[in-house]
């Protein structure tokens, strides 16, 4: 199974990879971790959200891969444990199907990729800034399979 994490944004600090690299690179050939970046629009003092929103969002649909189960990483999403992303994750590896994790750009997603959400998790209350988005997912994605698969690594 891939997941797909497409991303708002590019040119992230030197961290951001190292740290993705890291978590994806744990993975194991049952579960591959993808990066596909979307590069985000020039945000202005009194830039127009909306169309932004719209134009970010048609290049987040051309980077889904078709077939794939749709999962926003939205502030309004089901909040989730860790566990209960084990669960996730295990119910997405027996489906069979890719998985595309989306995360919007700052303003988040227009209304028309929010309703293409098939799934939609937060990640936390807390304000998160998008490039550790980044990183923390591919580590609770790890941890995650961690768990499913009994390794070490995930302790309680």
């Amino acid at each position: 199974m891939i997941v797909y994490l497409i991303a708002v944004g590019s040119n992230m600090p030197s961290w951001v990879k190292v740290g993705f690299e890291e978590y994806a690179g744990r993975l194991r050939h049952d579960v591959e971790l993808k990066l596909i970046e979307v590069p985000a629009l020039v945000r202005k003092k009194n830039a127009d959200v909306k169309r932004i929103l719209k134009e970010e969002g048609e290049k987040l649909l051309k980077a889904i891969p078709k077939n794939t189960l749709i999962v926003g990483l939205d502030v309004v999403g089901r909040e989730m444990t860790t566990m209960d992303l084990s669960k996730r994750l295990e119910s997405w590896m027996q489906s069979g199907q890719d998985v595309a994790l989306l995360v919007g750009g700052p303003e988040g997603f227009s209304p028309e990729i929010k309703a293409l959400f098939q799934q939609s998790i937060s990640l936390s209350k807390l304000t998160l800034p998008h490039p550790m988005v980044r990183v923390l997912i591919a580590e609770q994605l790890f941890r995650a399979w961690s768990i499913i698969n009994n390794h070490p690594y995930h302790r309680e």
